[in-house]
């Protein structure tokens, strides 16, 4: 299969480790003089971490969230180890966090965590308030990348065939803002977005690397005023 849509350029792809360490000493200033204007309602959010990644990769946003007004949770299932079996666990997680507050959720998923959030904001339309995806690139997994966890993920049969596949690239039935980076340096970026926009479905062109995502001023503040709307 052809495909129109290019691997991450190579200097991209081998700044990657420069670019995050920078915006993560960014993102401790920002996070250390911003005014924290507490316009949270309080609602639950839940934030899944990409590929390898554990609760503490997503640590800074979710202390900012919280710091903001809003009730931020892990996903407590480890490492992200793209097992899709995984999605029955986060399932019963999103439920209990939505039972414990009686409040509709919020899911931001990076990376592979964003593949995640849509499924299951997908099998559980009617508690989630809102999904943020991160850098996931969920419009075509089959596309060129430098992500190894899509290989692993695809060629998996068993696990995730292409039927499953071409779904998760459909717009799920809950408000969607799927940020995306022309720097990223991991997946392409125009895999990263909704194929058609609409009041309920849109797409956020941000500055950052790959890793970067979830230690980035510049996409928390878009994560504030996303919040904000719903």
């Amino acid at each position: 299969m052809t495909h129109s849509i290019k691997k991450p350029g190579l200097f991209w792809y081998l700044t990657e480790g420069i670019r995050t360490t920078l915006q993560l000493i960014r993102c401790l200033f920002f996070m250390a003089f911003y005014g924290y204007p507490r316009k949270g309602d309080g609602h639950p959010i839940l934030v899944l971490p990409g590929f390898l990644g554990s609760d503490v990769s997503t640590a800074l946003l979710r202390r900012f969230l919280n710091r903001l007004g809003y009730t931020a949770y892990g996903w407590e299932l480890g490492r992200n180890l793209g097992n899709l079996k995984d999605l029955k666990g986060l399932s019963d997680r999103i439920q209990r966090v939505y039972q414990q507050n009686g409040q509709l959720v919020t899911l931001i998923g990076w990376s592979l965590g964003g593949i995640y959030v849509r499924e299951c904001a997908r099998a559980n339309p009617a508690i989630v308030r809102q999904i943020i995806t991160l850098g996931s690139p969920f419009g075509d997994l089959n596309a060129p990348n430098h992500a190894r966890w899509i290989f692993d993920l695809i060629s998996t049969g068993e696990q995730a065939d292409q039927h499953w596949i071409a779904k998760v690239a459909q717009p799920v039935p809950v408000r969607t803002a799927c940020l995306y980076s022309k720097q990223d340096g991991i997946v392409p970026w125009e895999a990263c977005m909704e194929k058609i926009t609409d009041n309920l479905h849109q797409n956020v062109k941000v500055k950052s690397s790959h890793f970067g995502f979830v230690a980035n001023p510049l996409v928390f503040r878009i994560i504030v005023k996303l919040l904000a709307t719903v």
